[in-house]
């Protein structure tokens, strides 16, 4: 099961932070206040149903995905939108304000292996920020896009003196972004032995350089750990 991989995918981030910072809107509450302490806010830009109170990224839902009225003030984001080729559900800026902290949780289901992909590009961060996936780091920076698996336990910490901002976006996975995850220049796997024959076969099919490198490396890795067993 992938973790976490950057992915190649260019958009233009000094015209989102000029947006961002031109759009005089009120911020709404994260839904989930258990999650976290501290301040963690949204901007809703696609939901079920357009609604721009709607910031809940309900995954499974009756209601087509619709652009809200806040979409028509990011350009960049509609551009960077226009070229992906793939279903794209809910679309959303998240603010962690400094000195907040999102707590270790999981949004079940929501991982590439099960359909679908939380992308994250970084707009406004800082050294500060620690975002971590099963306990380990991710080295989040601003122009970056990152495939998060939202299925494992993360969290956030803004120990900063300024706001982490975030474009979040949820996809349909198909054989785009699959073939996007093969190009990935870091890619992180959480590799229990139960997972590692799904995760090879997987790579296998991918049938590029990087992927059969990776495929390589896991089958080493299962076979070392199924000789350590065997051995004790």
């Amino acid at each position: 099961m992938i973790r976490y991989a950057k992915l190649p995918i260019r958009y233009n981030l000094n015209g989102i932070q000029q947006e961002l910072s031109a759009l005089n809107r009120e911020w709404q509450e994260h839904f989930n206040t258990h999650y976290y302490e501290g301040s963690w806010k949204v901007l809703a830009l696609r939901s079920p149903g357009g609604g721009d109170k709607n910031i809940i990224p309900d995954l499974i839902t009756d209601n087509d995905y619709l652009d809200t009225a806040y979409m028509q003030y990011f350009p960049s984001v509609k551009a960077l939108l226009s070229t992906f080729n793939c279903p794209v559900m809910a679309v959303r800026f998240l603010n962690l304000q400094a000195g907040a902290v999102i707590k270790p949780h999981r949004d079940h289901e929501l991982a590439f292996e099960k359909g679908e992909a939380r992308l994250h590009f970084p707009v406004i961060t800082n050294p500060q920020v620690s975002f971590n996936i099963e306990n380990e780091r991710i080295p989040l920076q601003e122009g970056d896009c990152w495939y998060i698996n939202a299925n494992l336990t993360h969290g956030v910490a803004n120990l900063g003196t300024a706001d982490r901002v975030h474009l979040v976006v949820d996809c349909k996975v198909n054989n785009w972004i699959k073939h996007l995850m093969s190009l990935a220049t870091e890619v992180s796997h959480s590799t229990d032995n139960g997972n590692l024959p799904d995760i090879i076969r997987e790579l296998r099919m991918q049938n590029t350089d990087t992927s059969n490198k990776l495929a390589s490396q896991l089958e080493q890795q299962l076979l070392a750990r199924n000789t350590f067993t065997q051995a004790n």
